[in-house]
């Protein structure tokens, strides 16, 4: 599975409609609402390479109000749940 991080700028009253709808691609698991320089961050997992291109280019920048993307790739996932089972010695 491949995981990009969307970052995306909109017009700033279309918010809303905008996550609404970079929601619905199929690919796009979950859109949130930010504060700092982009309104919006879309997380997008795929099963190709390929996929990629179709669900951020063809798809998620065509929205109507999206103004600008920043995507970036990501190499590993961490979390405190991975960390916890790595380092478990079974002792509960």
């Amino acid at each position: 599975m491949l995981t990009a991080i969307v970052m995306v700028r909109t017009e700033p009253q279309r918010i809303p409609e905008v996550a609404q709808e970079i929601s619905e691609i199929r690919g796009v698991s979950e859109v949130y609402s930010v504060t700092g320089d982009w309104d919006l961050i879309a997380m997008v997992r795929v099963q190709q390479h390929d996929h990629l291109a179709e669900v951020i280019a063809d798809k998620l920048s065509k929205v109507e109000g999206v103004v600008e993307t920043v995507t970036q790739i990501a190499f590993r996932m961490y979390s405190q749940h991975d960390l916890d089972d790595a380092f478990s010695l079974g002792m509960d």
